[in-house]
C-alpha cells in the first residue's frame, strides 16, 4: 500500500515539473548536431514526428512544456566555455536548461508543430533584433555637445510618439510596423494592440521592443518608416504612416501609402490595392514643437 502510494505521489510531483524541449527547427541545424555519436536520430522528419508526440504526451499527463530554439553554434560555444564534452546528452540537457531562461521559448499549448515552429522562429528573430537594436543604441554614448545619452534620450523620444501614435488612432485592432534601414539589414519590428471596446491591451515585451527599433532609427537619422493598419468591425481598414526623420517623424501623403502598399517590393510592379481599404494621410500626433528634445 505504501509503495503505491509512493509511486501515486511521484507521478503526482511529476506533473508540477515544467519542462523544457530544446527544438532543432530546420534541417541544416539538424545535421550539424548529426557529427555527435550520441545524437540518435537520423531523420529530421522522423526527429519532428518524435518531439511532437512526446510534447503531445506530457499535455495529456498534464505537464507544462516550453519549446526552445536549439542553436548549434551556441551549443558547441556553451560547452567550450563551460569545459562540457558536447557528445554528451548530459551537456545538451545544461544547455537547453540555460535556454529555458535566456533564449527565445513558447510554450507548448497543444497546437500542431507545423504552427510552432515558424512561431519559435519568428520569437528568435523578434530577440535578436531587440538585442541588436539595444546593443547599438548603448553604443551611441553621450552627446559631444550637451554630454546626455543620446540613446536613453531616443528611446524617451520614440516612447512619447509611439503614446501620441496609439492615442490619436480610431478606434479598433491597431497593427504597427516600424523599419529601420542601415548596415548591415533592416530591422523590422512589429506591434499589435487590441481594441475591446473601452480598453486597449498590448504586449509590454512587443512594446518595448518596437519603441528600441524606432528609438535607433531616430537617434541614427536612419531611413526607415513607420505604418498603422486600423480594423474595426463595420468599417474599412485605414492605413497611414510616416517616414523617420531626425528626432522626429513625417507624414506620408495618401498617395505615398498606397504606393507603398501597392507596389512590389522586389520586382516594382503594381499590386492591385485591397479591397475595403483607405490609403490615409495620419492624424496630427499634437505635438506643440515636433522637433523637441535631443536633435542636435
Amino acid at each position: 500500500m505504501t509503495h503505491t502510494d509512493s509511486r501515486t505521489m511521484r507521478r503526482v510531483l511529476r506533473r508540477e515539473i515544467a519542462g523544457t524541449i530544446g527544438l532543432l527547427t530546420d534541417e541544416h541545424d539538424f545535421r550539424a548536431m548529426r557529427r555527435y555519436r550520441s545524437f540518435t536520430f537520423d531523420d529530421h522528419a522522423a526527429y519532428l514526428k518524435h518531439v511532437e508526440g512526446l510534447l503531445r504526451t506530457r499535455a495529456l499527463q498534464g505537464s507544462h512544456t516550453t519549446v526552445a530554439l536549439f542553436d548549434p553554434e551556441e551549443y558547441a560555444e556553451f560547452c567550450t566555455q563551460k569545459g562540457l564534452d558536447p557528445d554528451n546528452p548530459s551537456s545538451r540537457t545544461r544547455f537547453t536548461a540555460r535556454l529555458a531562461v535566456t533564449g527565445p521559448t513558447l510554450p507548448y499549448e497543444g497546437q500542431p508543430l507545423s504552427d510552432l515552429l515558424p512561431a519559435l522562429v519568428d520569437e528568435a528573430v523578434r530577440q535578436a533584433t531587440w538585442e541588436y537594436a539595444t546593443t547599438l543604441l548603448a553604443r551611441l554614448g553621450a552627446c559631444t555637445s550637451c554630454g546626455e545619452d543620446i540613446g536613453r534620450a531616443a528611446f524617451a523620444r520614440a516612447s512619447d510618439l509611439l503614446i501620441r501614435i496609439l492615442d490619436t488612432a480610431p478606434p479598433g485592432n491597431r497593427h504597427l510596423v516600424c523599419s529601420v534601414t542601415g548596415p548591415p539589414e533592416t530591422l523590422v519590428a512589429a506591434l499589435h494592440v487590441a481594441d475591446t471596446g473601452g480598453e486597449v491591451e498590448l504586449d509590454e515585451t512587443e512594446a518595448l521592443e518596437f519603441a528600441t527599433v524606432l528609438a535607433l532609427g531616430l537617434a541614427t537619422e536612419s531611413p526607415g518608416g513607420l505604418v498603422i493598419r486600423a480594423s474595426a468591425p463595420g468599417n474599412p481598414d485605414r492605413v497611414y504612416g510616416w517616414r523617420l526623420r531626425a528626432y522626429g517623424l513625417e507624414p506620408l501623403t495618401a498617395g505615398e501609402v498606397f504606393d507603398a502598399y501597392c507596389t512590389d517590393v522586389e520586382s516594382g510592379d503594381l499590386i492591385s490595392p485591397e479591397s475595403n481599404v483607405d490609403y490615409c494621410e495620419p492624424p496630427d500626433l499634437g505635438e506643440v514643437d515636433p522637433a523637441q528634445g535631443h536633435n542636435h
